[in-house]
């Protein structure tokens, strides 16, 4: 299977030795390595603490790294949360609301991860969903990648030939790559990467890889029914099926770190672009769950934008520490470049903060005095262990203490005014300097529920 998908590529740099790779690398600027789940809700992890999904591929970065626990992503749905890991940049600075409009963030000249390392002198590369614009002018490779591996889309199945497929193909750099000959997609997508990985030895690299598991279609990867018998449930099972398939992928991809030497000069960051979409109370589309949060994809309570995440740096970073101070994807580009040695492109402006003062016991200050949501009709902020929020245009305002109360169930607004008018005039400080919401890009005025798709 993988030989039919990389029959032309070159395997030769995959024999370099460890020794001699690691003469080439350039002093002071690690790998970036960037692991992304697609809709993985924070209980579905063995390092979060589940039982029920046995990841221990996943649970050796935290084993090895540093473990989140209140760590967030800009947008509880899959495009905006990527334009803004990608540029290090709130997404509503510059229009890229959500998944109903994909234009905004090439069109309005954003520079990505991808753009700034290369740069610096990094070689690049992709796998997986893209979903940041499906024109020819938003391929990843028009933005920074050497390589590409994926579908520029939104979804995609991960076995055979969909008809809903026709107009988003898995691709390789530009050219279509038939669906019948790759594969199971999750599995292919780590061997991409590792491949990826094996062909880069000699030159620092930026590998994204942004699966599009547990993602719906739910789909059982071939050979893993028995895996899931524990499981009552059959939807529940499935999607465990397929989180333990993006497990093995990100076993694969570790494997060829540890087997061309590169492991220990790599920065690793696994995270979702959002949560799951079920509770264990009501069991629905891909099933995963984001227990003990409150809320689901779609909703900015902590279920909606809490994440599993973990960053490792062995050698540089402390090994199996937990970080419980407030952090976003926004955090992963400077400190990314930092870590680099690397600066910004010019006339950029980034929202996150580099976290390595921090990560290295350097700095007590917490990265973010606060942060923020604005998506469809619902608005949130979180400072300190304080969040005020609004679901969507029906629901009401809300405040709650995140430290007593982290699956928020005790609304403190009307013990709180003061806060909750300290709170929303710090996002409305906020908001004042992004875009007007068009209204164009609501789905519903009055919900916050994302499509299907």
């Amino acid at each position: 299977m993988r030989s039919l998908l990389l029959c032309f590529a070159s395997l030769t740099l995959a024999l370099t030795s460890s020794d001699a790779a690691e003469a080439k690398m350039p002093v002071g600027k690690p790998n970036i390595l960037i692991l992304l789940a697609d809709d993985l809700g924070w209980a579905d992890v063995g390092f979060n603490g589940s039982k029920e999904i046995p990841t221990p591929n996943l649970n050796s970065l935290a084993a090895n790294g540093i473990r989140f626990t209140a760590g967030y992503v800009t947008a509880p749905q899959c495009s905006p949360t990527r334009a803004g890991l990608l540029t290090g940049r709130y997404q509503q600075r510059f229009g890229h609301e959500n998944n109903n409009y994909l234009l905004a963030c090439f069109q309005t000249g954003q520079k990505i991860f991808a753009e700034h390392l290369k740069a610096s002198g990094y070689v690049t590369g992709m796998v997986g969903k893209w979903h940041l614009g499906s024109t020819p002018s938003d391929h990843p490779q028009k933005h920074g990648f050497d390589e590409f591996f994926g579908f520029q889309g939104g979804g995609h199945g991960y076995l055979g030939t969909r008809p809903q497929d026709a107009g988003n193909p898995l691709m390789r750099g530009t050219t279509t790559i038939s669906p019948d000959d790759a594969g199971y997609l999750t599995t292919t997508f780590g061997s991409e990467a590792a491949s990826f990985i094996e062909r880069h030895t000699d030159q620092p690299w930026f590998l994204y890889t942004a699966f599009n598991a547990p993602h719906l279609p739910q789909t059982m990867p071939p050979g893993c029914e028995d895996k899931v018998k524990h499981i009552a449930n059959p939807k529940r099972a499935l999607c465990a099926a397929m989180i333990m398939s993006l497990d093995d992928a990100v076993g694969e991809i570790l494997k060829a770190l540890r087997a061309t030497g590169q492991e220990d000069r790599t920065l690793i960051v696994f995270l979702s672009d959002n949560g799951g979409t079920g509770t264990p109370e009501k069991i629905i589309k891909n099933c995963s769950f984001n227990v003990p949060y409150r809320g689901v994809k779609g909703d900015v309570y902590e279920g909606g934008i809490r994440e599993p995440f973990v960053i490792q740096w062995k050698g540089r970073l402390p090994a199996g520490k937990t970080f419980d101070t407030p952090v976003s994807s926004l955090d992963l580009l400077p400190t990314a470049l930092a870590a680099a040695g690397a600066k910004p492109l010019p006339e950029t402006e980034l929202d996150g903060v580099n976290l390595l003062p921090q990560l290295l016991g350097e700095s007590k200050k917490p990265p973010h005095d606060a942060l923020f949501w604005r998506w469809q009709s619902a608005k949130a902020v979180r400072q300190g262990d304080w969040k005020w929020m609004v679901n969507n245009s029906r629901a009401p305002v809300e405040l709650f203490n995140l430290a007593d109360d982290p699956s928020e169930k005790n609304n403190l607004a009307d013990r709180e005014p003061a806060r909750v008018k300290a709170l929303s005039a710090l996002f409305e400080e906020w908001n004042a300097k992004n875009p007007p919401l068009n209204p164009a890009h609501l789905f519903k005025e009055d919900s916050s529920e994302p499509p299907a798709k």
